[in-house]
């Protein structure tokens, strides 16, 4: 199977690096909700965070970080947005953190889709509780 980020990660197909290191690499999203958002990717094909070693997520978001404080730097931005979308909504089925500049006013309305609230205190405690067995 093909991924797009992976032949990134192999230079195979183009795309303007920011930043590379053995194990991961970030580069500017060629559809950016804003100038400046960078793509953060494992060098390897990982599908989900949940499939990525727990030895790499500490780097991983040490990238993240490093990452996210140049973006501010670079782009005079008074923030960042950092998102990371598993299976649902990830138009490249690869590990990919989002690293966007953001400015007061600048449209973005916190998360991109409604809130839904609980039905009732109870819904809210058995949720919790679905969410507590599970770890």
């Amino acid at each position: 199977m093909s991924c797009v980020f992976c032949d990134i990660a192999a230079d195979k197909l183009p795309a303007e690096i920011v930043w590379r290191s053995q194990h991961a690499m970030a580069f500017l999203d060629s559809r950016p909700l804003f100038p400046g958002h960078v793509l953060l990717i494992p060098a390897g094909h990982v599908a989900t965070l949940a499939d990525l070693p727990a030895a790499q997520v500490g780097p991983l978001f040490q990238a993240v970080q490093k990452l996210e404080s140049a973006v501010e730097r670079a782009l005079a931005a008074e923030g960042t947005f950092i998102a990371v979308n598993n299976r649902i909504g990830q138009s490249v089925p690869h590990l990919h953190i989002h690293i966007v500049p953001r400015r007061k006013g600048d449209g973005l309305k916190g998360f991109f889709w409604p809130r839904h609230a609980y039905d009732s205190d109870e819904h809210l405690r058995e949720t919790a509780e679905k969410i507590w067995r599970a770890l």
